[in-house]
């Protein structure tokens, strides 16, 4: 990986972990009925999940492959937030929310600890 490859890399890691931060920030005050009761918070939730989508696309695959993750799925949901956006449910979007995005922020995190601290080559975190 080249040095200007490693501050992209960590410049779209932490722009992940900040759009994670900005969702919980978002949503921390409502449950299900009020999420999708509220439009504004829907398009900025969304909004935040396509930027983790479009980051994800930008980060060096040989970094990504090191973790275990279904780096499909994050890439698929902002596809299907900017292309299939007629399609997008909501409870579908709040559970991702509510049982996926910690387990998320936790890898990206572990991520941004080990572009900053160094991978072990042969190891598979």
């Amino acid at each position: 990986m080249k040095k200007n490859n490693k501050i992209d890399n960590l410049a779209r890691l932490e722009h992940i972990s900040n759009s994670i931060r900005l969702i919980r920030l978002y949503t921390e005050e409502l449950d299900e009925v009020s999420f999708l009761e509220n439009k504004i918070t829907q398009d900025a939730v969304l909004y935040q999940f396509s930027v983790i989508g479009e980051a994800i696309n930008h980060v060096d695959r040989e970094i990504l492959d090191k973790f275990e993750y279904p780096w499909y799925k994050v890439r698929s949901f902002r596809n299907l937030i900017a292309h299939e956006y007629f399609n997008i449910k909501l409870t579908a979007v709040w559970n991702v929310i509510i049982n996926e995005l910690t387990e998320l922020e936790n890898m990206i995190q572990k991520i941004i600890n080990n572009v900053n601290y160094g991978f072990h080559e042969s190891l598979k975190y």
